[in-house]
């Protein structure tokens, strides 16, 4: 009889909802630049009625998507997001509204990478990225010795089974 597959337990980094708001917050402060931008310049040029209602709309989208992407969501995935991985699966659960769990065989890996920006960076976190031959999986911000661990450790038991075959 088989074994159960055991449920992950790993978490991310306590300093992921910082690090995730402040990338958040950067990007909205843009793109509402680029729509007041945008909504400046058509009452200035006086341009037809619906360009100022266009705009209006788009930092209306622009500031509801803050207050998901700033304030909800990075606390949601802090608390929702788990991993794990044994010499035979990664596992990867996430999701507070629609949960999703994602089993990933080891043999079927075929690159793991460590990526970090300026954010991340100034939180010492770091994004790992899992490939594998149809799709691109992610662990979002763990610390770089958790990090490099994981990334060695996955790198190695997907080794081994591809030579094992």
């Amino acid at each position: 009889m088989e074994k159960d597959i055991q449920e992950p337990t790993q978490r991310l980094a306590d300093n992921t909802v910082p690090a995730l708001r402040w990338g958040s917050t950067i990007s909205h402060v843009i793109w509402l630049a680029v729509f007041g931008g945008f909504c400046a310049t058509s009452l200035y040029f006086s341009w037809w009625t619906w360009t100022h209602w266009f705009s209006y709309v788009l930092v209306g989208i622009t500031l509801i998507s803050a207050v998901w992407s700033i304030g909800l969501r990075p606390v949601y995935l802090h608390k929702h997001f788990r991993y794990g991985f044994t010499e035979e699966f990664l596992q990867i659960k996430s999701g507070a509204f629609h949960e999703r769990y994602e089993l990933i065989p080891m043999t079927k890996i075929q690159a793991v990478s460590t990526n970090q920006g300026p954010i991340l960076r100034r939180f010492s976190l770091y994004y790992l990225e899992i490939e594998t031959m149809g799709s691109s999986h992610d662990i979002p911000a763990l610390p770089k010795e958790v990090a490099i661990e994981v990334r060695n450790q996955i790198a190695r038991y997907a080794k081994i089974k591809e030579v094992d075959e």
